[in-house]
């Protein structure tokens, strides 16, 4: 999330109306009621489900975005932050829909002479900033489904700061994994006493063009951005490279430097408040960031994970609203903890978690196919310290501590 960009995402988070703003000041909802909002403002709604009460909900009218899951059924928690207000009202706002969802698919880069969210040749400001149409307001076509999957589709056009035009096509599968698949993933067995919702999405960027793509007027990666719900017991685990300059290539101050009560950066593994009450934001390089970030909520005694390839020497794209020096030294994982404005007001709350592929010079005809998993855990306390140890070695009375210390 752009420091820029949040006063008008607060604008699509308070056009809405009544009901839309009675549920948003209700207590949490179930899976099930978000489902039945969802179908009840949406078109193109679709449910997964495997033989256990594992769900995951889906919508074509907003680019194949996975909303929310849930490990309980239509009754179980809802992982995944929607903004009620702006779905409810069936509008669009400018600059952005912000709708919410667990993860949504995106294109960088943001920022930068190879830009695909400003116009060619105007300034790096909010005025001229634009999510471009194709990952905001586009609606996805179902190519083909099942009780457990769903493939999406899109073919478009766009054109990039340096006014390089891509011709591209977009296919999204979106699939509940099984515990054996989830095993397959982990490496391990999972510890007894876990409910879980698990899928993976698999998403492919082909080049629909006539000509290659080239570094020297800019390349394309897919960025996959997953809100989700805060509390005052949540941190985000990320893991990391230990080099001997890892500190180096970890960001974070991109909205101000974090205080040190909000981030504990130690050996290999980082820990960030994610709260929803003080925006800061996160980013790892390839050289240092690992597969599996996620979190831990301690509140409701869940543990998130995200799984996804990173390519240490790769191009990564950089979204600095800037002409840049290094334009394909950018971050592979990034995690965000909203907070509200100087004025008070705020869109969320909501922490993200992000990862992003490599930057792919394609021929025509080419494809690059990124995945990522996203595995959410409910259970006893003792069941998640052993899946903590098993995933980050990180002892919960760590997490502990560290959320008590303000």
């Amino acid at each position: 999330m752009n420091m820029k960009i949040i006063a008008g995402c607060l604008l699509a988070g308070t056009i809405g109306c009544n009901e839309a703003a009675q549920k948003k000041d209700a207590k949490p909802s179930t899976f099930g009621e978000d489902v039945a909002f969802l179908q009840k403002h949406l078109q193109n709604v679709v449910v997964l489900s495997g033989g256990d009460s594992a769900r995951v909900v889906v919508t074509g009218d907003y680019q194949a975005r996975v909303m929310t899951s849930t490990a309980g059924g239509d009754a179980g928690k809802s992982f995944g932050w929607i903004n009620y207000d702006l779905v409810a009202s069936g509008q669009l706002t400018p600059h952005i829909n912000a709708f919410g969802g667990e993860e949504r698919f995106w294109l960088g880069p943001e920022g930068g002479q190879y830009s695909l969210f400003f116009p060619p040749g105007k300034p790096f400001d909010f005025d001229n900033w634009q999510t471009p149409g194709l990952i905001d307001t586009a609606h996805y076509v179902v190519r083909s489904s099942s009780p457990t999957a769903v493939t999406y589709q899109y073919a478009g056009n766009i054109i990039n700061y340096s006014g390089t035009p891509f011709t591209l096509n977009i296919n999204r599968t979106i699939r509940l994994l099984d515990q054996q698949a989830i095993t397959a993933k982990l490496g391990f067995d999972l510890p007894e006493g876990l409910r879980y919702v698990a899928y993976e999405t698999e998403n492919v960027l082909t080049n629909a063009g006539d000509s290659a793509w080239q570094e020297q007027s800019g390349l394309l990666s897919i960025w996959l951005l997953g809100m989700f719900k805060p509390s005052d017991q949540t941190a985000v685990v990320a893991p990391f490279r230990h080099i001997p300059d890892a500190r180096a290539h970890i960001t974070d101050d991109y909205f101000g430097k974090i205080a040190p009560d909000r981030l504990s950066v130690k050996d290999s593994l980082l820990l960030f408040r994610a709260d929803g009450k003080a925006r800061g934001k996160l980013g790892l390089s390839p050289l240092v960031a690992k597969p599996g970030a996620g979190s831990i909520d301690l509140e409701n005694n869940t543990l998130t994970v995200l799984l996804y390839d990173v390519v240490p020497d790769g191009r990564y794209v950089n979204s600095k609203w800037e002409l840049q020096k290094e334009p394909f030294k950018g971050d592979a994982v990034n995690c965000y903890n909203d907070g509200p404005l100087a004025d008070g007001s705020q869109m969320g709350p909501f922490y993200e978690v992000e990862s992003s592929s490599d930057a792919r010079a394609l021929q025509p005809g080419e494809s690059v196919n990124y995945r990522q998993a996203t595995l959410h855990f409910e259970g006893s306390r003792e069941a998640l310290q052993t899946l903590a140890q098993l995933l980050w070695q990180l002892p919960l009375q760590d997490v502990q501590q560290f959320l008590q210390n303000k």
